[in-house]
């Protein structure tokens, strides 16, 4: 036995990506991606990593991808606000019904023709795709229809990269904590598990085993959107959600402990844990020396047969932001990986 260590899921993008995509010329895209993808994959197995992802190369956003390009949405969405005064805006939908443009088991079935590893395939969840309908409705298209049509679209696309091969399948919950901050009554959160638990238990035991939830305060540009919400306050509900796996954000937290104290107060009887141990916002690059500390901090805590490692977040949500290098998250992800090695080396393990 050995202690896993995984990616989440984005990769900084190539420059000629970032500025081939703001030209037009969707050929040129395509195939920047292409080698984009390629390179993603190849440096990830070279580093050591066992289960590798496409770098969300060809997205321009991890929460809006399926509907990128829609003719029925309009730009003037919720907005995201972040830390440092920046924001995000979401589409709004305006017309019904709600459907997938772009399912990510496209970008798996590319991956797959590439890798020699296992690919896990990053997804958006329901929760998140709830945010796009707007507060006033839309005339003949109930809120409640619209939140059937996202369930549907999510099994289906979930069940396509099941299918595909994909070694496993990962929700995006960023909005969980941002809930928090936006509504401290809770019911946001609660509405936000309920929904992506519709979607879960339409799923079997042996499928649920290989669908995770990534959680954390949110990560673009340098910044967060909730940092400052007690972890304490999201961790309860979260592990109510009906998935094999949690990957939680936790090398930027102040107080590493007592996130996992809670933790292991919640954590049902066969979830397993990805802890991140990498600062994807951070620049400096963590040592090898000090990701094998945060791992022997986490192990104290969690049993360490269902104990992972992965870096606090995607590097890049969003295809335009640039605030990290590619050469510094690969440097960082190798840390993660080498000092995941290290620790279990010390614990006795493989």
């Amino acid at each position: 036995m050995t202690i896993p260590s995984e990616p989440i899921g984005s990769l900084p993008r190539p420059v000629a990506v970032a500025t081939i995509r703001n030209s037009g010329d969707d050929a040129a895209l395509a195939s920047a991606v292409d080698l984009a993808v390629r390179e993603s994959i190849e440096r990830l197995e070279a580093l050591g990593s066992t289960v590798v992802t496409d770098g969300d190369q060809g997205k321009a956003s991890a929460w809006t991808y399926p509907v990128d390009g829609a003719d029925n949405t309009a730009p003037d969405g919720v907005v995201i606000p972040y830390a440092d005064g920046h924001t995000r805006r979401l589409p709004r939908l305006t017309a019904g019904p709600f459907r997938y443009r772009t399912q990510a088991d496209q970008y798996l079935r590319a991956a797959l023709k590439l890798a020699k590893a296992p690919v896990k395939q990053t997804v958006v969840a329901p929760s998140t795709l709830s945010l796009l309908y707007p507060h006033d409705g839309i005339a003949g298209y109930s809120r409640e229809a619209f939140l059937a049509d996202v369930v549907d679209e999510a099994e289906k696309e979930i069940r396509g990269c099941l299918r595909a091969g994909a070694h496993s399948v990962q929700l995006g919950f960023e909005e969980g904590r941002l809930s928090l901050k936006l509504d401290p009554s809770r019911q946001v959160l609660k509405d936000f598990v309920e929904l992506n638990n519709r979607l879960l238990d339409r799923f079997g035991d042996e499928e649920r085993a290989r669908i995770g939830v990534h959680s954390g305060p949110g990560a673009d540009q340098g910044s967060t959107h909730s940092l400052d919400v007690d972890y304490a306050d999201l961790l309860p509900d979260l592990f109510r959600l009906n998935v094999g796996t949690f990957y939680l954000q936790l090398a930027s937290e102040p107080d590493p402990d007592r996130v996992l104290r809670v933790v292991a107060d919640h954590l049902g009887p066969e979830a397993r844990v990805f802890v991140g141990v990498t600062d994807p916002l951070d620049p400096r690059v963590e040592s090898a020396e000090e990701v094998r500390d945060r791992v022997l901090t986490a192990a104290r805590h969690l049993p360490v047969d269902r104990l992972g490692t992965c870096d606090d977040s995607g590097f890049t949500t969003f295809a335009d932001d640039m605030s990290t290098s590619r050469e510094t998250a690969f440097a960082k992800i190798r840390a993660r990986i080498e000092g995941t090695a290290l620790a279990a080396k010390e614990l006795g393990l493989g």
